[in-house]
């Protein structure tokens, strides 16, 4: 028995076709354009999906897709010059204020080689490029940032360059400095994140508190969700999450002091701290690299997927040898190795990695508000970080993060 194709059957399965084009030309840009401008998107797209498809299944999708943008980065990119943020402005220096910085520009024309604040001994020491085959010309320089504090006051944060990965010019890592004996670092639980069945609502409240606002300049993100990894969390006494002994810990003590240490390093002290944050295992601890990091380029403990081939925006905070300086760094286009390489390059002694993909790392710096208006959001480390004015300051945060304000003398 011959079947034949009517012309009315060849037009509907033509219109169906075309359907079925115009429905990709347009979703999947609009889908593209979805989850990377729209905050949270990708990932509520990959956690629903995990509910339906199963983690592995996903995994493996988002294995596929990483690994496919990786390489035609590396081709598209091949012969570009490294990545940049910003330019280095001239007679930037790490031993001199130079020139003020904007947050997230260029700075402004200055005295090169002007004389520190007496008595200061910050930013830190200029660092050489961990692979200076992909280096730009800013690596190793720390430019000031505006802080907002009075006039002639030596800046309380930098900024620096580091490309950490040899074969992608265009991995680079954004590094915040700052000074810890001038400012304090804070922790605050998100209004859903860490989950904990134990700490009721009203102690999550997501929000920088009204009484830190006059004294607030920076903010940060925290860590992964309790979903992924369990690490720990604790705040004032009150445990969101039991620590792991693998996890890297965040360590804030009621003396004003700050530790990244592995957990069995610092769990005697618990009752000398305010708070702690855990992340996968410390990326750098006592100066040396994790030996898994070591070993292994992609691996997946930090957040790679199944095969552990993704590259993808991370973020990290560190700790140099005295204690004094803390360090953010957001890294675009990184494996866990290469931000644990650029945060040894900067002078971190201990690193823990935070949170990652492209909707959470931040760094945010606050810009005082007019009259009695509470502060705002000025500015990003870098472009390309989405966020909303009163971010951190006005409606609660789903998730932990943390932020800096001005150091008061000890009452």
């Amino acid at each position: 028995m011959t079947t034949t194709t009517t012309p009315e059957k060849k037009s509907r399965w033509r219109r169906r076709a075309l359907l079925g084009a115009g429905v990709l030309a347009v979703g999947i840009p609009g889908l593209w354009y979805a989850i990377h401008e729209v905050p949270g998107v990708g990932p509520a797209l990959a956690d629903g999906a995990r509910a339906v498809l199963g983690p592995k299944a996903v995994a493996k999708a988002e294995d596929l897709a990483y690994d496919v943008q990786d390489r035609i980065d590396r081709w598209r990119y091949r012969n570009a010059k490294p990545k940049t943020f910003w330019e280095s402005p001239p007679g930037a220096t790490s031993a001199a204020p130079g020139p003020v910085a904007s947050a997230s520009g260029p700075a402004s024309p200055g005295k090169p080689g002007a004389p520190p604040a007496p008595g200061s001994d910050f930013p830190p020491p200029a660092f050489a490029a961990p692979i200076p085959g992909v280096a730009s010309e800013g690596d190793g320089t720390w430019i000031p940032i505006k802080d907002g504090g009075p006039a002639g006051q030596h800046p309380l944060l930098f900024k620096s360059l580091v490309h950490p990965d040899a074969k992608r010019g265009y991995a680079a890592v954004a590094v915040v400095a700052v000074d810890l004996r001038r400012l304090d670092l804070h922790l605050v639980a998100g209004s859903q994140e860490p989950a904990s069945a134990s700490v009721p609502a009203e102690h999550r409240p997501g929000v920088i508190p009204s009484g830190a606002l006059p004294d607030l300049v920076a903010a940060f993100n925290g860590g992964f969700k309790a979903i992924h990894g369990h690490y720990g969390m604790m705040l004032d006494g009150e445990t969101f999450v039991a620590p792991r002994d693998i996890g890297c810990t965040v360590a804030l003590y009621k003396d004003r002091s700050i530790k990244i240490r592995s957990w069995p390093a610092l769990k005697d002290d618990e009752p000398s701290m305010t708070g702690y944050r855990q992340t996968p295992p410390c990326l750098v601890e006592a100066g040396k690299t994790n030996d898994a990091l070591e070993s292994v380029e992609y691996n997946k403990s930090w957040g790679a997927t199944v095969s552990g081939e993704t590259v993808i925006r991370r973020s990290a905070v560190g700790l140099d040898k005295s204690g004094h300086v803390l360090f953010y760094g957001l890294g675009e286009a990184v494996t866990a190795q290469a931000l644990a390489r650029g945060m040894r390059a900067v002078g971190a002694e201990f690193a823990a990695q935070l949170d990652v993909n492209y909707s959470y790392p931040r760094f945010l710096f606050f810009d005082k508000g007019a009259g009695d208006e509470a502060p705002h959001v000025g500015s990003a480390i870098i472009s390309g970080i989405k966020y909303t004015r009163n971010e951190y300051v006005g409606p609660p945060e789903i998730r932990d993060f943390f932020y800096l304000t001005r150091r008061r003398p000890a009452s």
